[in-house]
């Protein structure tokens, strides 16, 4: 009874959607719970992959990235590459606002406890500190997409590079053709994994440990969520995204508290202007972002109720937890988005940009980690 109470929202909420917005936003929903299910259920954090790795010389987070990543891009450049009126990739060009965004980003989701899907999953499954962030996210990525403009307008890092126009994305399929951007990528999956293994396994001989070995939940994890990223590919006709739905959420709570958005440099302008007067089932990742809520609630409450209560957050963490989440949305959108959609779905469509985000986001967790340390965020 009480799983047949879990589930009957959701496939009242799927009857509803496909009724009102169409079957195309019910198989959104659909995968928008799978997503929060495989997050929720493996416990795939791409957040504390990264802290375990900072902090304990743990790999396997990591590891278990990379192996989403290459699966994402196994299934997706040929998509990309073969249906190009149908699909579009998340490509995106190196800017400075992308090396500032990625470094914010990475920072402030350790003191969150939660990157983008992950403060999603994680208010599902009830965490207290994942809801504190939830409204900072929503509002940060709603002002961090009104002043996108101006920040891409500080150019990139190549452009001292012959030259090189910072406004054009670096597809490597375009430049390199399919099979050597496939390769290419998979090449630097590999290196990064291989790497993080050497760098643990060193510490672990230094302090004459064992490596411990993998969690089979990192494996079937990145499995199911490249399963589910392909499939959403094609059913949406692009990647995998959270931060542009909850900026979303955020501009019609504004406009509906009366503040003009007409004028403004992101939202005043198509196709945003046309969201916000659609209704929000109409919209791609939000259709998505509310499956994935409710999917990680199902995963959390599946097998069995909540038998051990979550130490409240105290009230500086969750004041660290609102101001981490604004920082995030509003880092996210001069990133062109989160661990979602600039570094998973960035490197899976071949994007040079999703390794640029990558590399610095991790280098802004090196120092949100410490400062989480220093917080005494548990």
């Amino acid at each position: 009874m009480r799983r047949l109470l879990l589930i009957l929202p959701a496939v009242l909420g799927w009857l509803a959607i496909t009724w009102f917005a169409g079957i195309r936003s019910g198989l959104l929903l659909l995968l928008g719970l799978g997503f929060g299910a495989a997050l929720s259920g493996a416990r795939f954090g791409f957040t504390t992959g990264w802290r375990n790795l900072i902090t304990q010389r743990d790999p396997w987070g990591m590891v278990g990235q990379m192996v989403l990543v290459a699966l994402c891009a196994l299934l997706a450049f040929p998509l990309l590459h073969n249906f190009q009126d149908e699909i579009v990739g998340a490509v995106a060009p190196i800017t400075w606002s992308l090396v500032i965004g990625a470094l914010v980003f990475g920072f402030s989701m350790q003191l969150a406890d939660g990157c983008g899907s992950g403060t999603m999953y994680k208010a599902g499954a009830s965490s207290p500190t994942s809801w504190a962030a939830l409204p900072g996210f929503i509002t940060g990525s709603f002002l961090g997409a009104s002043h996108l403009s101006a920040w891409t307008h500080l150019g990139g890092p190549l452009e001292f590079i012959d030259g090189a126009s910072s406004k054009q994305p670096t597809d490597l399929i375009e430049i390199f053709g399919i099979q050597s951007a496939l390769l290419i990528t998979l090449g630097l999956c590999v290196a990064v994994a291989v790497i993080s293994i050497a760098v643990s396994a060193r510490e672990h001989r230094t302090k004459a440990q064992q490596l411990p070995s993998i969690a089979p939940r990192w494996l079937w994890g990145a499995i199911a969520i490249a399963v589910l990223y392909a499939l959403h590919l094609i059913v949406a006709g692009q990647p995998w995204g959270v931060v542009y739905g909850l900026g979303l959420w955020g501009a019609k709570a504004f406009s509906a508290l009366g503040l003009d958005l007409s004028a403004d440099a992101f939202w005043g302008i198509a196709p945003h202007a046309d969201r916000l007067i659609e209704p929000v089932l109409w919209d791609v990742t939000s259709v998505t972002n509310i499956g994935l809520l409710y999917g990680a609630l199902i995963a959390d409450r599946w097998h069995q109720p909540k038998s051990v209560a979550t130490p409240w957050p105290s009230a500086s963490q969750l004041v660290i937890g609102v101001l981490a989440g604004l920082a995030m949305g509003y880092s996210s959108r001069l990133a062109f988005g989160c661990n979602v959609g600039a570094y998973l779905g960035g490197i899976a469509s071949a994007s040079l940009h999703g390794w640029v985000w990558f590399a610095f986001a991790f280098i802004g967790s090196i120092f949100g980690v410490r400062a989480r340390i220093r917080a005494n965020i548990v």
